[in-house]
């Protein structure tokens, strides 16, 4: 059965995925929206940049989060001209971590249900008169939620099961960085199979039901 710690661990991974999830539609739709409709020769580099986490491995993304987020790197420079102190090793520097690793899964879905709504929308509601903010949030967002909606889907379940970026990023602090991930690999090392069994296998139904939801939520769409 699992124990206090594997409990925290849990509700700490809880913690971090709403985090992640909440900044990540707002950091992400503004990016998504300008990628769907831009005619800029830029749309292609940063599309670039943004989906990189998809084929580095979280070795490579971690190791150079932690350079820029050290005391030389511009990160660190920034966070410590505001008094903020060094992020490496602690939960906020984990946060952006996982910002910077799972944008990819937020970001696509919502670039995609923008794309697919074509333009004809928003010239209509400007036609009617409507603001440009306004009509964003009256006519497009509501016409991507489903875009909205899988984004969420698989922002959070992206960053449930997160280990190389934020074991490198955040270490393993019990109660501050230890998430759910990283205490099944300490479980493991340790030879203690049962407990990492029970949190492997919450972890393995979670992530079935997820795309069960996923993929259920898709045929209903096909089937409409």
């Amino acid at each position: 059965m699992p124990n206090a710690e594997d409990l925290r661990a849990a509700l700490l991974t809880l913690r971090l995925a709403v985090t992640v999830t909440a900044l990540l539609l707002l950091i992400g739709t503004p990016i998504a929206w300008w990628l769907a409709r831009t005619k800029s020769w830029l749309k292609g580099p940063v599309g670039a940049i943004v989906s990189l986490p998809l084929v580095l491995p979280p070795t490579v993304i971690g190791f150079y989060m932690l350079l820029a987020m050290g005391p030389w790197g511009p990160i660190g420079k920034l966070t410590d001209a505001l008094g903020w102190g060094p992020l490496p090793f602690t939960f906020s520097g984990v946060v952006l971590a996982s910002v910077v690793y799972s944008m990819p899964f937020v970001v696509q879905p919502i670039q995609n249900a923008f794309e697919a709504m074509g333009e004809r929308p928003m010239e209509v509601a400007q036609t009617l008169g409507a603001h440009p903010l306004f009509a964003f949030f009256t006519v497009a967002v509501p016409i991507a939620k489903p875009g909205f909606i899988t984004a969420a889907i698989l922002g959070f379940a992206h960053t449930i099961g997160e280990f190389g970026v934020v074991l490198m990023i955040g270490g393993n602090i019990p109660g501050k960085t230890r998430l759910i991930s990283v205490q099944i690999y300490d479980h493991v090392e340790a030879m203690e199979y049962a407990r990492a069994h029970w949190l492997a296998g919450g972890m393995l139904v979670f992530s079935f039901l997820i795309l069960l939801a996923l993929y259920s939520r898709r045929k209903g769409r096909f089937d409409g």
